[in-house]
């Protein structure tokens, strides 16, 4: 059957005619359609670009990765120490995991400590990082001018250091950072290197912090071990506390990825008895992805449900309107009976009209939809410039999401649409079908 003919055909007038005598009724139902389908494809849109940027920031961290960080112990366990207090992961811990596990690849261990960077009156507050070469390819950091740290560097324990771009820039912004060295506490790091820009990495849940890369300085951690040393001393009043801590973390990559989680308890097993307060934690990727792709689909359903409700509210509309369009045309149906048209006849015609509604209400919501990103991105960039401080307060994914449009979601919209104008249009359809042609003709 030709579906244009299908829609126009019929007694002399068409299911588009038939709209047209009622153009801002008709237009208001077709409004109350579209927005129920756009709802679909932005609601799925929108989770669906915050599951990727999740789902991306794990992927990020390594599926076959396992991370060891050290976690301070709460004030409550440290109230009744005084001076110095050791805690986290240390470097025995290492050497027990890499000697013992040959399901480990490669282990990275990593110092971080807060401290000063100096260049003649310019001042920086950063992290200086002691690390191992591999860490730029595990954190994802590319190499603007110079290079990396060395294996070399390492085993000499050089001092030499690489800046990260906010740091460089700051330092050094009218010189050439590779031809001087930076100073740090009472030691000159000859820089060596200078890394592209790196966007901060947001925290995900509470089982690994955000890490801003901007303001870092990069050293090989056996140098870090020699010039600072395991204490960070704090001064207050008079007096001073300290803490101890050997390791921030170890990031462990597995030989194979399907015996990450078992690796994992195994480390867990490890460390527990060498590690009464718990002043650790253990973050796997793996697990951590495979909870977000469950959260994923259980998000966007939820989404579909609220969406699919909106399309019912138009359903219901359509089914109102329909009604309204059978009690004013009584008589017209009663002169068709009386001609000779029989019920299925009157049923088709009314189904001609609701689904020319739901279609053409499905087709502009289908539009709307797929206008999704753009209109995203020009509310938030309008909301940036009204709230800017509102908007920073935001999480790292809401403010550089990009809805993505999922495609099953244009068909599943429009077959709804229609399937929502043929259901709530049949009642109608029926009860105008049924009216007796000798009432209807009576009806002024």
């Amino acid at each position: 059957m030709n579906p244009l003919r299908w829609l126009t055909g019929g007694f002399g007038r068409g299911a588009l005619n038939a709209l047209f005598l009622h153009p801002l009724r008709s237009l208001l139902t077709i409004l109350g359609v579209a927005i129920g389908v756009a709802s679909v494809i932005w609601l799925l849109a929108i989770g669906e670009g915050i599951g990727r940027a999740v789902q991306k920031q794990i992927e990020g961290l390594g599926a076959d990765n396992i991370i060891v960080r050290s976690i301070k112990p709460p004030a409550e366990a440290t109230a009744g120490q005084r001076g110095i207090f050791p805690y986290g992961i240390t470097r025995s811990d290492l050497s027990r995991i890499v000697e013992t596990m040959p399901s480990i690849k490669r282990a990275i261990p990593i110092r971080e400590v807060r401290r000063e960077f100096r260049f003649a009156d310019r001042l920086v507050d950063g992290r200086m990082v002691g690390c191992t070469p591999e860490y730029a390819d595990l954190t994802k950091l590319e190499v603007d001018r110079g290079r990396f740290l060395s294996p070399t560097d390492s085993s000499e324990r050089a001092t030499v250091c690489v800046l990260a771009a906010e740091t460089a820039e700051r330092l050094f912004p009218f010189e050439d950072p590779l031809k001087h060295a930076v100073k740090i506490e009472r030691d000159y790091y000859q820089v060596v290197g200078v890394l592209k820009s790196r966007a901060p990495s947001a925290g995900i849940g509470g089982s690994l912090e955000a890490q801003d890369y901007s303001r870092d300085v990069y050293v090989p951690i056996e140098t870090l071990w020699l010039r600072v040393g395991d204490l960070v001393l704090t001064r207050r009043s008079g007096s001073f506390s300290g803490e101890r801590v050997e390791l921030s973390q170890i990031t462990l990559q597995a030989a194979d990825v399907a015996h990450v989680v078992e690796t994992s308890e195994i480390i867990k097993a490890t460390l527990a008895p060498h590690h009464p307060a718990a002043d650790y934690g253990i973050t796997v990727p793996f697990e951590l992805l495979e909870r977000a792709r469950a959260t994923r689909l259980m998000f966007m359903l939820f989404l579909g449900i609220i969406a699919v409700i909106s399309l019912l509210v138009g359903g219901i509309g359509i089914m109102n309107i329909m009604l309204a369009t059978v009690t004013e045309r009584t008589k017209e149906i009663g002169i068709r009976r009386a001609l000779g048209a029989r019920q299925s006849d009157i049923t088709r015609q009314f189904l001609r009209e609701t689904v020319t509604l739901s279609m053409l209400g499905g087709t502009t919501g289908i539009l709307a939809g797929l206008a999704c990103r753009p209109a995203i991105n020009a509310c938030r960039w309008g909301i940036e410039k009204l709230l800017p401080e509102a908007v920073a307060t935001l999480p790292d994914i809401i403010r550089t999401m990009e809805p993505a449009v999922v495609t099953w979601s244009v068909p599943l919209a429009f077959g709804i649409s229609v399937l929502v104008g043929v259901t709530f249009g049949l009642y109608p359809a029926m009860q105008a079908a049924r009216l007796d042609p000798i009432e209807a003709l009576r009806n002024d």
